[in-house]
């Protein structure tokens, strides 16, 4: 008798055979619709879908991505080699007489990243939305907005080894499994392992090894090349009656769990070996959330570079609003009520105002660290094609590069500006000199420095030809300052638009 894991292949086949793709997805229902559903409203998809003839998509769309029933006959059409009885031994429906319901979200889901274009599909526990009300605890997420940040940030530098901590459906080990000749993928949920399992067979990914546990509990004594993690870093009242989701809570007072992250996870990274994660860091009174974040990684008993990026801070209030009704219970009830003063009563209790939410980037050193920036970058990024995690790679090795050298080898260098830069002049009417010189970064963060004519004149100079010296000696003639001061004033600077990779060496 077969094992259910053996019908993997047939229902990769009928996914592929129905055509279950984001595209034909969005070409079946539409945009308009397609971002409606992103809202939590299926509405607009379901007379979408009524207007269509039947298909083996429109079936599979309602049952898996709508979480509506569908007829049983409708359902076997639409999964000829699987059958409606092998979706339920692998757990993916359940069946009565003449109807067959969704017991999983299955969805397509595409991204693009240095590896070039891929298309998955992801199976997760059903969400609010197809359920009809708050999610279980042990309710295990698919693709959210917090996994597609942390996969798009995920350097992707070929590497032997890497760590998916708390790899809930697998989402951030598949990605790694990308540029890792191996992976170690761990939960606390053995739920979640199962899914994980699915989703790896389903997409024929190999080489990733999942293993039970919390935190760093099933890697003891051993160290990866890349650890990446999205913890469960939700502060939640650690009080009776309110509801510990495995996806998001990971059991600690406040914001410890990420503490706790920082200061241990250089025992675990190979020599230059990087862990990247989210995060939440607490502001309690007058205190400096990002000031916390310093201490947790000076705390670590051996010596980590860190690039800390605050993304967004929301007060007490918001915050606890937001994660309320991210498990289900909707604002207006007395289970909301009842839970936001829990909520609040837990911050009172620290003087916490506001939380903070972020990346953060820490790499282990052989000697004294180099690289220790904490940053506010709250808005918009620029765009990224094949994600954040490339720029990432770039201004780590333009950083490094920058570092290991020392004022005259920089004068030597011969940079040349990104060809996604551009220079902004701002005058007065009438004017000959510009009150106001930008350079803007079209990629990576979007950054906007503010430039004052030498330096702008230095990068408008940077052609891979001159090298910096030459340059700044070229500028103080004409400009007619001191040379020496001069150089003072730009080699910073360049210091600072090459690890920003606005120039390039």
């Amino acid at each position: 008798m077969s094992e259910p894991a053996d019908r993997i292949p047939d229902l990769r086949a009928d996914l592929i055979a129905a055509g279950l793709t984001v595209d034909r997805l969005t070409g079946l229902w539409g945009q308009e619709a397609a971002e409606a559903l992103h809202r939590g409203q299926r509405v607009p998809a379901e007379r979408a879908l009524a207007r269509r003839e039947p298909s083996a998509l429109a079936t599979l769309a309602r049952l898996f991505v709508l979480g509506r029933p569908v007829a049983r006959v409708e359902a076997e059409t639409a999964l000829p080699r699987l059958g409606v009885g092998g979706a339920q031994a692998l757990g993916l429906v359940a069946a009565a007489a003449d109807t067959v319901t969704a017991a999983v979200d299955l969805r397509p889901y595409s991204f693009v990243d240095a590896a070039g274009p891929a298309d998955w599909w992801i199976v997760s526990d059903l969400g609010e939305l197809a359920l009809g009300h708050a999610l279980p605890e042990d309710h295990v997420l698919g693709v959210g907005g917090a996994s597609l940040t942390l996969s798009g940030l995920m350097l992707q530098r070929t590497v032997d080894s890497a760590l998916d901590l708390g790899t809930g459906c697998g989402i951030q080990a598949m990605h790694a499994a990308r540029h890792a000749r191996r992976v170690v993928a761990t939960d606390i949920s053995e739920r979640a392992l199962r899914l994980a399992a699915l989703n790896l067979a389903l997409n024929e990914i190999d080489g990733v090894e999942l293993r039970l546990g919390s935190m760093f509990d099933p890697v003891a004594g051993e160290r990866f090349d890349h650890i990446v993690s999205n913890p469960p870093f939700v502060i939640t009242p650690r009080t009776e009656g309110v509801p510990a989701y495995e996806y998001r809570d990971g059991g600690m007072v406040g914001d410890g769990l990420v503490a706790s992250f920082v200061r241990g996870c250089a025992e675990h990274l190979t020599e230059g070996g990087v862990a990247q994660l989210l995060g939440n860091w607490e502001y309690r009174g007058a205190g400096d959330g990002l000031e916390r974040v310093r201490e947790w990684v000076d705390a670590s008993p051996e010596p980590l570079d860190a690039w800390v990026i605050e993304r967004d801070v929301e007060d007490d209030i918001r915050y606890a609003e937001t994660w309320i009704r991210d498990g289900g219970t909707r604002p207006g009830t007395p289970d909301f009520e009842r839970l936001l003063g829990a909520w609040l009563d837990d911050f009172a209790e620290r003087d916490v105002r506001s939380v903070g939410f972020g990346y953060l980037l820490l790499r282990r050193t052989a000697g004294v660290p180099t690289l220790r920036r904490f940053e506010r970058l709250h808005g918009s990024l620029g765009a990224n094609e094949a994600g954040l995690g490339v720029h990432l790679g770039e201004a780590l090795a333009a950083h490094d590069l920058q570092a290991a050298l020392d004022d005259d080898a920089l004068a030597r260098l011969r940079p040349v500006v990104s060809g996604d830069v551009t220079e902004e002049r701002h005058l007065w009417p009438g004017a000959d000199a510009p009150t106001a010189i930008l350079l803007r970064q079209g990629g990576g963060f979007g950054r906007v420095v503010s430039a004052d004519t030498g330096l702008a004149a230095l990068v408008g100079a940077c052609d891979g030809e001159l090298a910096v010296g030459a340059i700044v000696a070229a500028l103080a003639q004409l400009l007619e300052v001191d040379e020496l001061a001069l150089r003072a004033d730009l080699l910073p600077a360049t210091r600072a638009l090459l690890t920003d990779c606005f120039l390039r060496a």
